[in-house]
């Protein structure tokens, strides 16, 4: 990714801060700092996505749930785009949660398309996993 070198004020409280964040994760400032830059405006862009560390890093989160945004996405895919089989298939997530996770898609396609890529959750496995997901007959 094609960075740039800016120049910010950042008050001591927050420096400390990640300075905390950084330790733990064994990151440079720059690195942490560049990354919380990254998630708070995505987040703000796309409000109810959050981001939560799991076993393969750091990731879009549907907010009040463990469920990654990618893994929403797999499944709208899967069910042909159709919104209405969405909220049937994750009938205990809001409205406004199934929104936030497919608004974060669009601002975001090819970060969503390439973990969806990478975890090899195409059709056949999202059906595999998700059989009530399959496509209505046209």
């Amino acid at each position: 990714m094609k960075t740039s070198v800016k120049s910010v004020r950042v008050d001591d409280e927050t420096v400390r801060d990640i300075e905390r964040l950084r330790r733990g994760r064994q990151a440079t400032f720059s690195f942490m700092a560049s990354e919380l830059l990254a998630e708070a405006a995505k987040m703000r862009r796309c409000p109810g996505v959050v981001f939560a560390d799991g076993p393969y890093g750091r990731r879009a989160r549907v907010e009040g749930t463990g469920i990654e945004v990618w893994e929403v996405l797999a499944a709208w895919l899967a069910m042909g785009k159709d919104e209405k089989r969405l909220r049937k298939a994750y009938a205990w997530l809001s409205d406004r949660q199934l929104l936030a996770a497919l608004g974060y898609y669009r601002a975001y396609p090819k970060e969503i398309d390439d973990l969806i890529e990478a975890n090899g959750a195409d059709e056949g496995s999202v059906l595999e996993r998700l059989p009530f997901a399959r496509r209505s007959p046209r």
